[in-house]
């Protein structure tokens, strides 16, 4: 097979499709929502800050993982409104949240706290769960639930 024939989209989709946790499987801690996400943060996305959303049933199953927001290098804009209509969408009654930073730090920038504050009022208003906001930064992650930020 000549790969060179393939765009980026159907070798990420296949990426994803190979090194994520599929539908109906159950996240059970931060290590495990992590390793789902890296799927998501391929060399193809490596310049860019992604914002991905994994939804989730009543078990903790998910339901679906999408990408939500793509910024630039140092950020992304994130609106917890999208946020919302998707949890909608995919009637999911749980979400975990995560982004990339290129730079391979994993340290919680205030923005990073404030926009998971945001998101996590912004959820709660429809009686669904923000479980964790998850920041991948080189071959590390983050948890804010596990770092007591959430």
């Amino acid at each position: 097979m000549n790969l060179s024939n393939l765009s980026n989209n159907v070798i990420m989709e296949e990426y994803i499709k190979r090194f994520t946790t599929p539908a109906g499987e159950a996240i059970a801690s931060s290590k495990q929502a992590a390793d789902h996400f890296r799927g998501y943060y391929t060399q193809a996305a490596i310049d860019k800050e992604l914002f991905v959303v994994a939804f989730l049933n009543g078990q903790n199953q998910i339901i679906a993982t999408e990408i939500l927001f793509t910024g630039s290098i140092a950020s992304a804009a994130v609106y917890p409104r999208e946020v919302i209509v998707s949890i909608l969408k995919h009637k999911a009654v749980a979400i975990i949240i995560s982004h990339n930073h290129p730079s391979g730090t994993i340290k919680a920038s205030s923005q990073d706290r404030a926009i998971t504050a945001k998101i996590k009022h912004a959820v709660e208003t429809i009686d669904a769960r923000l479980l964790d906001h998850i920041i991948i930064g080189g071959g590390e992650y983050l948890s804010f639930t596990d770092s007591g930020y959430l």
